[in-house]
């Protein structure tokens, strides 16, 4: 077990590029994965748990196949029955400490965070996200954050963290000049008209911030 959360915190550290999608199938997950996707969370909230216990599968291979991490949304209690290395909590879901009680201690346990006392408080996560940077329909209601948690992210974090919120090949410009190496996105992979391509010019641009890490092989 020692060994096993030991490899998941090292490539956790090694990624870059993390998705976070509905529901697919194990074909269009290959493609992107192996485009240049590091880590893929599982987050669809309108679909039933055995509905996500059918779709893991599909996701445990993709990332088997492309040696990605697979992380499943605020469900720490199908952590272990949907094979994922590790679950994504936000600020009011359950707390990381109880979280990990249900998960296990060699599953991975990440954090959303919008502030910097929320990004210091995250002392019991193995990383954190840091945003949203731009306001995104993926999370109504929540107003963005701007640079500044990216900023203080890249100053004063302990733990590997990604900048989230509305990011796409063509706004990372500023976001990499923060001090992000990380980015997580939604809509600029899941909802392009070529997916793959989508991750490899999101590759690209990490490239040239100097954020280089091998790319997933088949």
């Amino acid at each position: 077990m020692p060994e096993l959360i030991a490899d998941r915190r090292r490539r956790l550290r090694a990624a870059r590029l993390y998705l976070v999608c509905g529901v697919h199938d194990e074909a269009w997950l290959h493609g992107v994965l192996a485009a240049g996707v590091d880590v893929v969370q599982l987050r669809d909230k309108q679909v039933s748990d055995a509905e996500l216990l059918h779709a893991a599968p599909a996701f445990r291979r993709a990332c088997d196949r492309t040696g990605a991490l697979f992380v499943l949304n605020d469900r720490p209690d199908l952590v272990q029955a949907t094979g994922a290395d590790g679950v994504h909590l936000g600020q009011d879901d359950m707390a990381p400490a109880e979280a990990r009680e249900i998960t296990g201690p060699d599953r991975l346990l990440g954090l959303s965070t919008h502030t910097a006392a929320q990004l210091d408080a995250a002392v019991d996560a193995d990383y954190a996200a840091v945003g949203p940077v731009h306001e995104t329909p993926t999370k109504p209601g929540r107003p963005a954050a701007g640079l500044a948690p990216v900023r203080h992210a890249a100053a004063r974090a302990q733990l590997p963290w990604f900048a989230i919120g509305g990011l796409h090949a063509e706004n990372l410009g500023p976001v990499l000049e923060a001090g992000a190496r990380r980015v997580v996105v939604v809509r600029a992979i899941e909802r392009a008209a070529d997916p793959p391509g989508a991750a490899r010019a999101l590759r690209a641009a990490l490239q040239r911030a100097g954020a280089e890490v091998p790319v997933g092989t088949a």
